[in-house]
């Protein structure tokens, strides 16, 4: 398999196969493909079906294998962002934002993980449900904007605005911790009233803008109204 991320704003990852070769995706990942490649849908089990549907994504996946020869597929994202490809492994596990995964080789498993602390899940802006990455293969993530990726050492931390956190090694811990300086820099600071801390060691990756940040900024600029 070869692939190429492309364009701006609205990005796409343009895949190339070879013969037998197999992608698999999110029902509606697909914008474009070479007329030899066969479309296989499956749920894999109720309870696989209803953990995808708890982290944001279809209860149904689709496997497309070219046919007869090389073959080519394009995913797309869903959001003006970024598309990000990482290589999932043993020891190299991803937990990812809801919503997150955008297709991967068939090696790889897309599973639900349900964050234990329930203050993270309340305020730390990504929720109680995340989606975790495991198995062997390539996965294409979709990121909110631009990303940025850091290295944590052990025991070292980074503070995350709620939103921010587009997904992490799952060596990485995950908690919240309110904004420091007292009440009045939560209440008049702009920074809302807890951040996302996330402690190390591992990779996290970042995204500059967040579904929930874009649709703040766009809020005043939005009239409604009835004749």
């Amino acid at each position: 398999m070869k692939y190429e991320i492309k364009g701006g704003a609205m990005p796409v990852v343009e895949i190339h196969l070879e013969a037998g070769e197999a992608i698999r995706c999110e029902g509606g990942g697909m914008v474009w493909m070479s007329n030899n490649m066969e479309m296989k849908t499956q749920g894999g089990g109720l309870g696989k079906m209803f953990g995808r549907a708890f982290s944001g994504e279809s209860m149904f996946q689709n496997i497309y294998t070219a046919k007869k020869g090389p073959g080519m597929i394009t995913l797309g994202s869903c959001f003006p962002g970024s598309i990000v490809a990482v290589e999932i492994g043993p020891g190299r596990e991803l937990i990812c934002q809801k919503s997150a995964y955008l297709g991967s080789t068939t090696g790889v498993n897309l599973e639900v993980v349900f964050q234990k602390k329930l203050g993270a899940g309340f305020f730390g802006g990504e929720g109680f449900i995340m989606q975790k990455l495991t198995g062997n293969g390539i996965a294409f993530v979709e990121i909110d904007g631009t990303a940025i990726e850091y290295t944590l050492g052990r025991g070292e931390q980074m503070i995350i605005d709620t939103g921010h956190l587009a997904f992490m090694d799952s060596t990485c811990k995950m908690d919240i911790q309110k904004v420091q300086g007292g009440a009045k820099n939560m209440l008049l600071g702009g920074e809302g009233l807890f951040n996302t801390v996330v402690t190390g060691p591992g990779r996290i990756t970042l995204q500059t803008m967040p579904k929930n940040a874009l649709a703040a900024q766009m809020a005043p600029y939005i009239v409604t109204g009835s004749n």
